[in-house]
């Protein structure tokens, strides 16, 4: 393919395709939102709510240590509660939210010991009591009142029988946690963060929480500067989408999924390919990342079991081996793995079309790293077992068990950030050669780069140890949760798919490159300081709401835009193709990647900024709502993307007369309607009718067992039995079947070693007879 020179570049390059306005304006947008991102993240360690390093009575007595306090935070995590229930509102959706809990039990026992005692109007006592912040910062001492202390003290005891003979009824491991000294620590854990979240930060009439969680006994309610913040979420994403169709409407013609004049082409079929060793290797890549789907949706049934029968699996006691939390914790972590796995996949597959070579061993190092990744997944998701059982040896950082979204053991996390940089050496390696000769913001180091980012942003996940302090925790664990997950997998994705398309033909480089830079600006510009809509109750500072709030908005503008390119991104294949062409060979990998885009902009864009509106979320986090968003998301975005980018491998990994296409037209149709049927059916109407609750009667209602099982959820949650066979046995099965195909016949065809720079097309001569004719006389 032809390219358009610049005036840069080193004698001897490719010159540089793009304009500077560019790459000026992806600097500008990177260097604003981390430089805010660094701001936030001192705020965050120098005023979040603080940990005190002793807790103590009126008369001096300590009641529990700061070490007390991060030891029952180990616990609570090891245990797998997070994956159960809620702290500050994050984690599972079947238990409790602990802090909205003890500070409902601790607001209860304080009121009545002060009517024992006598006071007439104990009911704003006790707010006032609560409410008031006895932190030393000088001494890190917090003073508790005597009422205080025998509250803990009776929430030490409720613990004691929710974690030990009441655990199975509450949907937990039985006798989960006995010892004394462990209860009296979780229990300590709990009652810290319930203090924060009632007493109010020095100098303000709100709580560290922002007055989250919602109880009116302690006078949490709304604050102004969370109500003003959701009026102004609002004006952006209004005015927002108004100016981006405004700049659409204007250069429409020059942006987006647009081919320029160009002949027509007939698209080389896949037996006509070869492939490279490390290429075939792939099959066993998407063969592992469908098995491992597979084993999502299956841990994944089984969770949604429980909250439709929390006591039995159809008669059978499953908590004894996967009580609801490991099976929660596994369908998270699986989700991570496979998606990701997937990307991996389908740069390794992509990186000999676009170096056009492969190195020596090439295929020995992707061996590696595929057995690399399995073993982390296997023996992670089998130390997560064995911490969670609490079984006596399964301690420290081989088997203790982590923050939701990083559960995996810390060793773990290591070894699989390893494996990523060891991946980005692989396609460095083969890439180095092309890389020599090419622009710096040019196609193949932007793949370069985003491919680097993805070890590099899932490492920041490293600085949440299960010691660190909560908020701080929470600050550098939603750096994997929101930017890695939601904009550097996405970057890594979009280059991958302006480079499928390059590669086939069907764009010139220099139209990709605008759409990479136009994505990289969009999405970095909400998406990046968008990171604190997470964070809005977690005990840090109000600005973190208040960026948060603003620039989660934002990122709703750039899903708009690829909703309204989908339809052009989905034609781009058949317009290039001329009357004598071969037909387009990659229906289906692209039909994924349009529903990429719908679910991108349904799930991430409508579901997603409904939870992250602060007056909504105030209410709603930790319910069904956002179990709908995380959904519609995680597997409707990053799912899609991963069975898409496998399904382009897989084409040309399937001889041609073995290829199933009805069946990859059944696994794509099922898959999308039984995640419809998931959200529609289940999670959206649970998830109103919990806020509705959370709004009319209280948070603290809305989260409690009793509500989540009553008739009318229980009949919901039966309802979604119908979509879910439809997207296990319809959609994941079958995909995996084609995957099996791919590792049957992986040794197919002929194997090459280089490849020229239209190996994936031609272009036809499209010129009439007669001018050719005319052509030939004058040449004569």
């Amino acid at each position: 393919m032809s390219t358009v020179a610049q005036t840069d570049g080193a004698p001897g390059r490719t010159q540089r395709l793009i304009g500077k306005g560019w790459i000026q304006a992806v600097a500008l947008v990177m260097l604003f939102g981390f430089t805010v991102m660094g701001m936030l993240a001192w705020r965050t360690y120098s005023d979040s709510m603080p940990q005190p390093e002793k807790v103590v009575t009126e008369s001096g007595e300590t009641v529990f240590t700061t070490q007390d306090i991060t030891k029952g935070q180990e616990i609570f995590q090891a245990r797998g509660l997070m994956e159960y229930g809620t702290i500050v509102g994050h984690g599972g959706y079947l238990g409790p939210d602990f802090t909205a809990q003890y500070l409902r039990m601790e607001a209860l026992s304080v009121e009545k010991q002060l009517e024992q005692a006598g006071d007439a109007n104990a009911a704003e006592s006790m707010k006032t009591m609560l409410r008031t912040n006895r932190y030393d910062a000088g001494t890190g001492t917090l003073v508790w009142t005597d009422e205080q202390v025998e509250a803990y003290d009776q929430a030490v005891e409720y613990y004691t029988n929710m974690f030990g003979p009441d655990a199975q009824k509450n949907g937990l491991k039985p006798d989960l946690i006995t010892d004394k000294t462990e209860l009296e620590q979780v229990t300590a854990f709990f009652g810290w963060t319930a203090w924060a979240s009632a007493a109010d930060r020095p100098g303000k009439d709100y709580s560290y929480t922002n007055n989250w969680p919602a109880e009116p006994l302690v006078g949490n309610s709304p604050t102004g500067d969370l109500m003003i913040w959701s009026v102004i979420s609002l004006i952006v994403l209004i005015g927002g989408i108004g100016i981006m169709f405004a700049v659409y409407g204007r250069w429409s013609a020059k942006i987006g999924w647009h081919s320029e004049e160009a002949p027509a082409l007939s698209f080389r079929q896949p037996g006509e390919i070869g492939l490279t060793r490390s290429q075939r290797v792939v099959a066993w890549f998407v063969f592992t990342i469908a098995a491992l789907f597979v084993v999502q949706t299956l841990v994944g049934a089984l969770a949604e079991h429980y909250r439709a029968d929390v006591l039995s699996f159809f008669g059978f006691d499953m908590a004894k081996w996967i009580p609801y939390s490991l099976a929660r914790t596994w369908h998270v972590q699986l989700s991570l793995f496979w998606t990701a796995i997937g990307l991996l996949a389908a740069g390794l597959f992509m990186t000999p079309f676009i170096a056009r070579r492969e190195p020596r061993k090439q295929h020995v190092l992707t061996w590696v790293l595929l057995i690399a990744a399995a073993a982390v997944v296997v023996l992670s998701c089998l130390a997560e077992a064995a911490s969670e059982h609490g079984l006596s040896w399964a301690k420290g950082p081989i088997f203790a068990q982590q923050w939701e979204y990083l559960d995996l053991p810390f060793l773990f996390q290591v070894l699989l950030t390893a494996a990523l940089f060891v991946w980005v050496f692989i396609i460095y390696r083969a890439m180095r050669g092309r890389l020599k000769n090419e622009h710096v913001a040019n196609m193949p180091w932007l793949f370069m780069f985003s491919a680097l980012a993805i070890p590099a942003f899932y490492a920041v996940g490293m600085m949440a140890r299960t010691t660190t302090h909560l908020s701080v925790a929470e600050f550098w664990r939603f750096w994997v949760v929101h930017l890695w997950v939601e904009d550097f997998l996405e970057l890594f994705t979009t280059v991958m798919v302006a480079y499928f398309f390059v590669l086939m033909g069907v764009v010139r480089e220099k139209i990709a490159l605008g759409i990479i830079y136009m994505d990289i600006i969009l999405y970095s510009a909400g998406g990046v300081i968008g990171t604190m809509h997470h964070l809005y109750f977690s005990g840090t500072p109000v600005e973190n709401m208040a960026f948060g709030a603003f620039f989660s908005a934002a990122e709703v503008i750039p899903l708009t835009f690829l909703t309204v390119e989908a339809w052009a991104f989905m034609q781009l294949g058949a317009n290039r193709q001329g009357k004598e062409a071969k037909p387009f060979p990659h229906r289906w990998a692209v039909m994924y990647l349009v529903a990429v885009g719908f679910w991108n902009f349904l799930g991430a864009g409508v579901f997603g900024f409904l939870v992250n509106l602060p007056i909504v979320s105030y209410y709603e986090i930790g319910t069904a709502l956002t179990a709908n968003h995380a959904h519609a998301s995680m597997m409707g975005v990053y799912g899609f993307m991963a069975l898409g980018l496998g399904m382009f491998a897989l084409r040309y990994l399937i001889p041609e007369d073995k290829w199933p296409e009805r069946l990859a037209k059944v696994s794509f149709w099922s898959l999308n309607i039984g995640l419809a049927w998931m959200c529609f059916a289940t999670l959206l109407p649970l998830g109103i009718l919990q806020l509705n609750e959370a709004v009319g009667t209280g948070y603290f209602e809305a989260r409690q067992l009793t509500y989540i099982t009553n008739h009318t959820n229980t009949i919901i949650e039966w309802g979604r039995m119908p979509g879910d066979l439809i997207f296990i046995l319809g959609g994941a099965l079958p995909y995996l079947y084609i995957a099996f195909l791919g590792v049957r016949n992986w040794r197919h065809g002929r194997t090459v070693e280089t490849f020229a720079e239209d190996a994936l097309y031609e272009e036809l001569d499209t010129t009439p007879k007669a001018w050719k004719g005319e052509r030939a006389e004058l040449n004569d």
